[in-house]
């Protein structure tokens, strides 16, 4: 009979991915044993390897604001940059690729954040004629 003690390192092991063979020769437990446990605890195996990884992904990528932040600051020193280089310096098929690839950029921004309103025909009071959904736009 193996302590509860025993099966805790064996889950711990398993979270980690370590394989079997390395794990009963820490342990001293046949493999079949740990391939028993392995699927009587794989729920818990599997939600603590989870937590380890999740662990792992926030450590080396940090948290979104911290990145976010990071990514601001290189984008201001590559805007400083190329705020120095002269346009003169470029051809005319380079000066109108910019200038389209400026235009689309600007009208996919400003379209993405336009504000939509909408009213759904049931919200519509009885007394205003409507046979569909009314649509605003600024």
């Amino acid at each position: 009979m193996h302590d509860e003690q025993m099966i805790r390192r064996f889950i711990d092991a398993r979270a980690q991915g370590r394989p079997f063979a390395r794990i009963a020769l820490e342990l001293g437990v046949s493999k079949q044993t740990l391939i028993t446990w392995s699927r009587k605890h794989r729920f818990e195996i599997q939600n603590l390897r989870a937590v380890q990884l999740e662990t792992l992904r926030d450590d080396l990528l940090k948290d979104l604001v911290t990145r976010a932040t990071a990514d601001a600051r290189c984008l201001a020193q590559v805007e400083a940059e190329l705020s120095k280089r002269n346009l003169a310096d470029l051809t005319t098929p380079q000066l109108l690729r910019l200038s389209a690839s400026l235009r689309d950029r600007i009208l996919r921004e400003t379209d993405a954040n336009r504000m939509v309103f909408t009213t759904p025909v049931s919200e519509v009071p009885d007394n205003e004629a409507v046979d569909e959904v009314q649509d605003w736009r600024p």
